[in-house]
């Protein structure tokens, strides 16, 4: 049986009503894909807390989560990623790809322009739907 991997995604909106979308580096896992940033959730470690300290340690902001917006586990070949899709908003800092290729800002109806990792289709789609 595949292990399952419980991962957070930030969903980031800035004033222009555009969602930070991350570019996957060359060596990660998923070379050249988008995705929202976020990261893998630690052994007892609450889903808020986990996508506050992913988004310190990835694009050095901090940011305050709001809702729950999505979830979905997608079956990869080697293993399946529980997507946890939540809103949040930025309380500081300016978004660095420290980790990432390339950090963009894309208007909704933009998102299905990029390639996303299969895991964030749902979430993305769910988003280009939503009335703003």
């Amino acid at each position: 049986m595949k292990k399952t991997i419980k991962v957070v995604a930030a969903i980031l909106e800035n004033e222009q009503n555009e969602i930070l979308c991350a570019l996957r580096s060359p060596t990660m896992s998923l070379p050249n894909m988008w995705e929202f940033p976020g990261g893998k959730v630690e052994k007892d470690e609450h889903i808020f807390a986990a996508l506050k300290r992913e988004i310190m340690e990835e694009i050095q902001c901090e940011i305050e989560p709001l809702t729950l917006f999505h979830e979905y586990t997608h079956e990869y070949e080697q293993v399946n990623i529980h997507l946890i899709a939540i809103k949040g908003k930025m309380v500081r800092g300016t978004p660095i790809a420290l980790e990432h290729a390339k950090l963009i800002w894309l208007k909704r109806q933009s998102l299905n322009s990029l390639h996303w990792a299969p895991a964030d289709v749902p979430a993305v789609n769910t988003l280009i739907q939503e009335v703003k």
